[in-house]
């Protein structure tokens, strides 16, 4: 059977999700995605997967606008959906956006974003869906209600889902991910196939342990792969230097991780860059990468390293360490790096645009357009390929199912 099943991918961003699908061999139809560098980063990879200029559809548009329907049927003209990917915007529902607003963010027009994602679904009905989103979800309100029941039970309309929430939170780190990153994944089947979702999620095949798993999650599984095995190889830099492109770079040390984001014949490495930074943000780094201090801790021992700003979090500053996978790559890191310190301590620098995306399992010939902030910025709201990829062969392979039933 070598059917190509299809997609569309809605809040594509710079396709995190979209890369999982099309390496199993989905086809895209189009993708849905307001920011303008996020894109030119799709088209720049669609190209990459050999799609020709007629058939790249990428919809630079407001999912809000009321004609999206129907821009989207002209886009695909009579191609049937199989899967609708993609999750809205995660400010609104995060903990940390919901922190910043005394109002809790009720007010904030992207909590409605999901009914975008609702009407399109519900329209063109596809066999199942793909739904992402942060953590936050399972504790945020819609008034009284719980946002994720308002969700589940707007898009339970047509579809099956489960409602366990233990289930449906996945950690990158289980796919082989060298980060922590837990995040809201909802599948829905649509109620006429003979399918529970639960099977779907129950072979999504967790291949990696994490630093906290125990003894029995640990079984016949491989060790969690860490930052050094992510982003030791790459070059020495000090803050402010480093370039767009290198062009003769090698990896003296290969791993099983970076056979995976690099082909050996590759010579070329791309967008990294060190960030400037002031004399005392690079003391702070080198002293607490070096003795592998917490930021309070750092306050304690070194007062004269005090912030200005005394209401500087505890996890303002943070430093990723080589042995284990990193936190949780995030947005903000268009703003600063400071929570994603470089572990070794004599560069002196939070990461690079390119050791971002490596700890978000996006392989180096991915190509993210625009300025390093409108990098940092797509990378940190992705979905990192690798667990993508786990998601989109399960899919398929129950997509094969319910063909041959």
């Amino acid at each position: 059977m070598n059917k190509k099943y299809t997609f569309i991918d809605l809040f594509a961003g710079c396709g995190g999700l979209s890369e999982g699908f099309y390496r199993t061999k989905f086809k895209s139809l189009t993708h849905v995605e307001i920011d303008h560098y996020a894109c030119k980063t799709l088209k720049t990879r669609m190209k990459y997967f050999g799609y020709p200029e007629e058939q790249i559809s990428i919809l630079e548009k407001d999912i809000t606008d009321k004609n999206i329907i129907q821009t989207i049927k002209d886009e695909i003209k009579n191609e049937q959906i199989d899967v609708i990917v993609g999750g809205p915007p995660c400010q609104s529902f995060s903990s940390l956006g919901r922190a910043k607003d005394e109002k809790g963010m009720k007010n904030d027009p992207r909590n409605y974003l999901f009914e975008s994602y609702e009407s399109i679904l519900n329209h063109f009905k596809p066999k199942f869906f793909v739904f992402e989103n942060v953590m936050g979800l399972l504790t945020a309100k819609l008034g009284k209600d719980k946002t994720v029941n308002v969700i589940l039970k707007r898009l339970g309309k047509n579809y099956k889902l489960i409602n366990e929430a233990d289930k449906m939170v996945l950690n990158s780190c289980n796919y082989g991910v060298p980060q922590i990153r837990k995040r809201v994944i909802l599948i829905g089947v649509r109620k006429d196939i003979n399918l529970k979702p639960e099977d779907i999620y129950s072979s999504i095949e967790k291949t990696y342990y994490t630093p906290v798993s125990n003894k029995e999650e640990r079984l016949n599984k491989k060790k969690y792969v860490t930052v050094s095995d992510a982003i030791k190889d790459l070059p020495f830099l000090k803050p402010s230097q480093g370039e767009k492109e290198i062009n003769n770079y090698q990896v003296n040390k290969w791993n099983p991780y970076l056979n995976k984001m690099r082909s050996k014949k590759n010579k070329i490495l791309l967008d990294h860059v060190s960030r400037g930074h002031n004399q005392d943000d690079r003391n702070r780094y080198r002293e607490m990468s070096k003795n592998k201090w917490t930021f309070k801790e750092l306050l304690e021992k070194k007062p004269d390293l005090k912030h200005d700003k005394q209401r500087v979090f505890g996890n303002s500053y943070v430093v990723q360490f080589w042995d284990k996978p990193s936190r949780t790559i995030i947005a903000h890191l268009y703003k600063d790096g400071n929570q994603f310190i470089h572990p070794d301590y004599k560069q002196e620098r939070t990461l690079t645009a390119r050791e971002a995306a490596r700890l978000q399992s996006f392989p180096d010939d991915f190509i993210f357009e625009g300025s390093r902030t409108q990098q940092y910025k797509q990378i940190g709201n992705a979905v990192p390929p690798l667990m993508s990829e786990s998601i989109a062969k399960c899919i398929k392979f129950f997509l094969q199912e319910i063909e041959n039933v």
